[in-house]
């Protein structure tokens, strides 16, 4: 390949690394000279082509022990949004808001700062209240992700005991009003059942802003291959994710047994002190992923929902588990030489890359105010 591919990326966590790592203080991290603790900086976006971004505002529904909060999972998530606003503020030669699809294909295109938008990480942050749902969309949020790791009082997560079956009367009022104001319903982290709850009574597209193919790795964060099919159907997109136990079979059986053997010893969350060092102490090493696994899903996606509906959704900064050649920010271009030397013409990388993404964000568009 000559030029970079441009890439507009689903999913980024890098708002939640600045609560964790910097109390979500800018003055503590320079961006744009690089931060080599974490995954994703300016030099390395611009290194690996990204010249969009969707910045998540992640929420934990449980939240972490030691870490600021406002109490609340709407005043956290607003807080959330606030950091990414001071963020574009702070960098205005290196990321520009957008919150239409016509001005992030712009900027984009321009070679000028990086298209910054911004999507909400799971539903629990709109505290069952379609008046916070409005106040998000209010200040740029313009996808929301229905659940988390739990579930919430409305929807069902894929990690979690079912509870609804999919999702509640009230999770069908969620998208409706979604649909209303033209924000994306992102169905990562969803139940297969709420990913087809969504599907039938969704009058716009839906999206998959960091999930993998469940049919080359049967984890329950993946898409099952007739929900590929139905989004497609729908005009949606599934962003690949690159999370090791997503898209390797083998880390994804690593994990599940660490996992089991963690709930055993009475390590029952993510969050439990000291549950990092032990997976990494855990007596059967952690396989790795690679690249190669990454290009099979995307090799699926294509195969079952079409070219015209795959993207890209690193999930950089929400994980520490990826594959060892894609280890931050900086590696779409080997991912795209990759699929190239697999014979993706230069056309479908950019499809891939970000076009899928605007066009399906525009279809939702469409549908604002209906």
């Amino acid at each position: 390949m000559n030029a970079a591919i441009p890439v507009l990326d689903g999913h980024n966590d890098l708002p939640w690394e600045l609560r964790v790592r910097f109390g979500l203080d800018l003055e503590r991290c320079d961006l744009a000279r690089g931060v080599p603790e974490i995954a994703t900086d300016w030099p390395r976006m611009r290194a690996g082509g990204v010249r969009g971004q969707f910045w998540s505002v992640f929420v934990p529904g449980v939240r972490p022990p030691g870490q600021p909060s406002t109490g609340s999972f709407f005043g956290d998530a607003c807080e959330q949004i606030d950091v990414v606003h001071r963020m574009i503020a702070r960098y205005p030669s290196d990321l520009a808001l957008a919150t239409e699809p016509g001005a992030a294909a712009a900027l984009i295109e321009s070679g000028g700062p990086i298209a910054s938008l911004i999507g909400a990480e799971g539903g629990h942050a709109i505290e069952n209240s379609l008046e916070k749902l409005r106040e998000l969309y209010a200040r740029g949020v313009r996808y929301m992700t229905l659940t988390h790791n739990e579930n919430n009082e409305w929807a069902d997560s894929a990690t979690a005991e079912p509870l609804h079956g999919g999702l509640s009367a009230f999770g069908r009022e969620v998208i409706a009003e979604m649909n209303r104001l033209g924000m994306m319903v992102d169905l990562s982290h969803t139940s297969a059942a709420t990913m087809r709850d969504a599907l039938g009574c969704s009058k716009a597209p839906v999206i998959f802003s960091h999930s993998s193919a469940r049919g080359v790795t049967d984890h329950p964060r993946n898409v099952p291959d007739d929900v590929l099919a139905a989004m497609a159907a729908g005009g949606g997109i599934c962003m690949v994710t690159f999370v090791s136990a997503f898209v390797s079979s083998a880390v994804a059986e690593w994990a599940a047994e660490f996992a089991a053997a963690a709930a055993e010893a009475g390590i029952d969350s993510m969050w439990s002190p000291g549950a990092k060092e032990r997976g990494d102490n855990y007596p059967i090493p952690r396989p790795d992923a690679t690249i190669a696994d990454a290009v099979a899903h995307c090799e699926h996606i294509r195969e079952v929902a079409g070219i015209d509906h795959i993207g890209l959704g690193g999930d950089y900064d929400g994980t520490t588990w990826l594959p060892v050649d894609l280890p931050d920010v900086s590696g779409y271009q080997r991912l795209f030489e990759a699929l190239a030397e697999r014979g993706w013409s230069r056309s479908e990388l950019e499809k891939l890359g970000w076009r899928n993404a605007i066009d399906t964000f525009a279809r939702v568009r469409e549908y604002a105010g209906s």
